[in-house]
């Protein structure tokens, strides 16, 4: 007979259980950005279409917004399809995109500006660390 305190039920129904609510919360998350990301682009084609007088600033601004909106939908539709994972390169992607964002419309300060590349620097070279390092590393042998 199973005591009611056993912990193997436990350990077996609580990841499931936060497998699922986290999926429920990206779902919704999922969601949200494909709102966001339908706003964005009424509003881009407004500024097309409209011909309304905007400074390049903001139209390189909208533009950036609407890839990371992109960028964050792509990564939940990765998780999903990698079976509950996210890429580490999608994370970099998202990076690289919004220091480069930063550089477009803040670019006031030259020394920020500097400090924003070396950012990107860095995270190119993580990317090229990622992708010459090998998948699958054998098992050690203890």
């Amino acid at each position: 007979m199973k005591r009611l305190t056993d912990p193997k039920p436990f350990k077996e129904i609580m990841p499931k259980v936060l497998q699922m609510i986290l999926n429920v919360g990206l779902t919704v998350l999922a969601l949200a950005l494909c709102v966001m990301l339908i706003i964005e682009m009424v509003e881009f084609l407004k500024f097309i279409v409209g011909g309304e007088k905007q400074e390049y600033k903001y139209f390189f601004a909208k533009i950036l917004v609407f890839f990371l909106y992109f960028e964050f939908i792509t990564m939940i539709v990765k998780y999903f399809k990698e079976d509950y994972h996210f890429p580490l390169r999608y994370f970099m992607y998202i990076g690289i995109t919004a220091m480069l964002r930063l550089i477009i419309v803040e670019h006031d300060s030259a020394v920020d500006t500097l400090i924003f590349a070396a950012v990107i620097l860095v995270l190119i070279i993580g990317y090229y660390i990622i992708n010459i390092t090998p998948r699958e590393r054998p098992l050690r042998k203890s």
